[in-house]
């Protein structure tokens, strides 16, 4: 009996591993923080054996603590931050370089001559993303023109890219899997949505070989088996999708007009726009949500938020205002109001739908009767105006009016943050049963390929709400609040630049 689906989730600050059972239910977690390297001032990397290492063995410790053999495993499933940048030997596995993560801002200047050259029309045309250092597109660009030796080694075949699900999946199949799917695909730069390839004309613009490109397979497949001793058993490689869109899966956003919030270190807004992509005015990215086997693409509109409860851990570890990040749920409830203070936590940069690789973090309205409960309330609301920010954006753009959000994510289980979140928003809140939805979204994408879970409509009938936040702040406190921010966003906006 194969009784549970394995969901691997590489996160930017630790991996994870969830056993998921067959009602969609949670029967065990592992969990293991890595390192954060800082080189410089907005560069962010991490050491890619620190990512393979800690989801290997927590892949192993959930296993081991449920008691559960790898024979026991229908499938794994994997999700990932996305935009995260690895190249590597094809035949010894080495990486030439660390990771460039996402949050890295080392490319704004290639991405501003990307710019002056005219050419961001191109890359937002084909791709439907806009020219910011954030997509993993600069990023090879920069591995392939800085590191000795690089260059020449991918000409000749030598090295292979991807993100950070393509390169778990080279080890967890000892090297036979070169993958990726198309939602991390559409996050590279270098992928054209419309047509669903890579583009040959960016790619000869960044100077990138296409031999270096993973092969594009549907999200939801079986690809292969791991190697047997990693987990103690060969288990199919059925499920990928980028953390994302593997969420707003999970959160069975199946219709068009259903969206959904990721409050991680970031936070991610998607709606679902079924069969076609609808193209952004408003700062936006159209983006590929998931392809199951046999099936057209489903796109998504997306708004990236990139510091959401990173900035909860900059309180704890930068300010020491609170010594967990649970606190300042009690810290920030102790006030009624931020008392006219805004904190725009812009600290690399501010994404969708401004996109501002020069914003920086700005402390606005402090006065001497500030405290540090004022600026924890002023960091919840800030997390809450940026999602505010990104929704307006979609309902410009798509024509929908949002009749509810769906929340997930580790800050989506701070209540406050959720009716705050509602009140801005004017609509219910929406928090399920099971917060893990980007877990589980991989889990329902590889159970879906073996057939561990027969259809969609399955998945539907498994979601359940635990609680719903309705809106009960007044119009005129809204418009307020809202205006405030708007002024504190122009204030950080081109702050790096002077």
């Amino acid at each position: 009996m194969t009784n549970y689906i394995l969901a691997l989730d590489q996160g930017t600050t630790s991996s994870r591993a969830i056993l998921f059972d067959e009602a969609g239910k949670i029967a065990a977690t592992a969990q293991q923080e890595f390192p954060q390297i800082f080189p410089r001032p907005g560069w962010v990397e991490h050491n890619p054996h620190d990512i393979w290492r800690t989801q290997r063995d927590v892949a192993r410790a959930v296993l081991d603590q449920h008691k559960v053999r790898a024979s026991d495993v229908a499938a794994i499933g994997i999700t990932n931050q996305r935009e995260t940048t690895i190249i590597w030997d094809r035949a010894t596995g080495e990486p030439v370089y660390n990771a460039i993560v996402w949050q890295c801002r080392r490319t704004a200047p290639l991405c501003d001559t990307i710019k002056a050259d005219g050419f961001d029309w191109a890359i937002r045309k084909k791709t439907g993303l806009v020219t910011d250092a954030y997509f993993s597109g600069t990023k090879v660009a920069w591995l392939l023109d800085n590191v000795p030796g690089v260059r020449e080694r991918a000409e000749r075949g030598e090295l292979a890219f991807g993100t950070v699900d393509t390169w778990l999946i080279w080890n967890l199949s000892g090297g036979k899997l070169h993958i990726t799917d198309p939602s991390n695909a559409s996050r590279t730069l270098l992928y054209n949505i419309y047509n669903g390839s890579w583009d040959e004309e960016i790619l000869a613009y960044l100077k990138i070989p296409a031999a270096l490109l993973p092969q594009v397979r549907p999200s939801s497949e079986i690809y292969g088996e791991t190697v047997g001793h990693i987990l103690g058993a060969p288990v199919r490689l059925a499920g990928i999708a980028g953390d994302q869109q593997a969420a707003t899966f999970g959160q069975v956003c199946l219709s068009p007009g259903m969206a959904k919030n990721t409050y991680g270190t970031g936070s991610f807004v998607l709606m679902n726009t079924g069969d076609s992509g609808v193209r952004s005015e408003s700062g936006l990215l159209t983006t590929l949500a998931w392809q199951l086997a046999g099936q057209k693409v489903v796109y998504a509109l997306e708004g990236s938020v990139f510091i959401s409860g990173a900035a909860v851990q900059w309180l704890r570890d930068g300010l020491q205002i609170i010594k967990s990040a649970p606190e300042v749920e009690e810290l920030a409830a102790s006030v009624e109001s931020a008392d006219g203070v805004y904190f725009v936590p812009a600290f690399v940069g501010l994404g969708a739908p401004h996109w501002d690789a020069y914003a920086r973090g700005t402390l606005v309205g402090l006065t001497r009767g500030t405290t540090r409960a004022h600026i924890a309330r002023a960091t919840l609301n800030a997390i809450a105006l940026q999602s505010k920010d990104v929704l307006d954006a979609m309902h410009h753009d798509s024509g929908i009016t949002l009749s509810a959000l769906r929340v997930d994510g580790g800050a989506s289980k701070n209540s406050l943050l959720m009716q705050i979140q509602a009140d801005l928003l004017g609509v219910p809140v929406q928090r399920p049963a099971v917060t893990e939805t980007t877990a589980l979204g991989a889990a329902y994408l590889a159970g879906l390929a073996v057939g561990f879970w027969p259809d969609v409509g399955t998945l539907a009938a498994q979601w359940s709400i635990e609680r719903t936040f309705e809106p009960r702040m007044s119009d005129t406190e809204r418009d307020q609040m809202i205006a405030g921010w708007q002024r504190a966003i122009e204030r950080a906006k081109g702050w790096e630049n002077g």
